[in-house]
């Protein structure tokens, strides 16, 4: 079970040969999760050469679809400091596959009212119901001034295909299919979300993971080569400063929304192991924050309110 309500079973059945093929059951309960943006999505990104899994058989009312079985690991299983550089150049190649595909007209984008909604899942999931705050006038009108720089940068980048959490765990590194011509992976998986957003967006997520944490001298080199290969592929990225300038800032707003979102996982959900990973975010923040001035009250909200709560509930927790 990911942090969905989709769930995945591994099934083995005879191939005719005598012995077993194996496959995977997507389980997304209709009334949850429903599985046509997933099957939509996978269309419009196989039609733009992007290695996805293969549907093999589906039951769209009931939820159910049968996958090709891309194996046992995602990256986040296999990378490591000696060939993260291989990995990630291969995740580049897909990355650049995606975001060379037009997004549909009907496609979400990523908007001001919904980078506005994530942003407020800081303050009120792990503000609020997390840490117990009770956020003044003065604290909003702060975050919410530090929210418009962020919506305002987002909203002025070159805006292309995001898939929304193109990072390890949604990576396979699986080969290409040779019967049918499928390309070489990594294969992208959990992309039902995607909108038409900036483009620093997907790349910054590859580099500054959830769940694993890289030099920031290698992030900005991968960050580098990123940007030289989509200046190579045409896609409309702005000179390099911007670029880097704009990946900050969007990480900015991803990290907060994450924060926010691992909270509502364990209040509302009852899943409480993401927050372990909060605090990778804030070691984020506080590498970006301090080179921007007009987030100058975020990063003292964060250092004066945030922090001296978390430290208050971490001294009442259970041992």
């Amino acid at each position: 079970m990911d942090a969905g309500f989709r769930s995945y079973w591994r099934v083995h059945t005879p191939d005719g040969t005598g012995l077993l093929k194996s496959a995977i059951v997507m389980d997304s309960p209709p009334d949850q999760d429903d599985v046509r943006p997933w099957l939509k999505i996978r269309t419009l990104l196989e039609s733009g050469g992007v290695r996805v899994p293969g549907v093999l058989a589906q039951d769209v009312e009931a939820g159910f679809l049968l996958l090709e079985d891309l194996g046992p690991d995602t990256y986040l299983h296999v990378i490591d400091t000696g060939n993260a550089d291989l990995l990630f150049d291969h995740a580049i190649s897909q990355l650049l596959k995606l975001q060379a595909i037009a997004p549909p007209a009907d496609l979400p984008g990523y908007d001001d009212a919904m980078l506005a909604r994530e942003l407020h899942l800081f303050d009120e999931w792990f503000c609020g119901h997390h840490l117990g705050m009770n956020l003044d006038r003065d604290d909003m009108q702060t975050l919410d001034d530090a929210y418009r720089v962020l919506i305002d940068n987002a909203l002025a980048q070159p805006q292309v295909l995001v898939h929304r959490d193109f990072m390890p765990r949604n990576l396979m590194p699986v080969q290409a299919r040779l019967e049918d011509g499928a390309p070489d992976g990594p294969a992208v998986l959990d992309f039902q979300d995607a909108v038409r957003g900036p483009i620093a967006y997907d790349a910054l997520s590859l580099f500054k993971d959830a769940f694993l944490s890289w030099p920031r001298l290698r992030v900005s080199i991968w960050l580098e080569l990123y940007h030289a290969r989509a200046t190579e592929a045409g896609l409309p990225v702005p000179p390099l400063v911007q670029f880097m300038r704009d990946a900050e800032l969007i990480g900015v707003q991803r990290h907060l929304k994450v924060i926010g979102i691992f909270a509502r996982l364990h209040h509302r959900d009852g899943k409480p192991k993401y927050l372990a990973d909060v605090p990778r975010f804030f070691i984020y923040l506080d590498g970006v924050l301090p080179r921007y001035p007009e987030l100058s009250g975020l990063r003292r909200f964060i250092e004066h309110k945030v922090k001296p709560a978390v430290a208050r509930l971490q001294a009442v927790a259970p041992a």
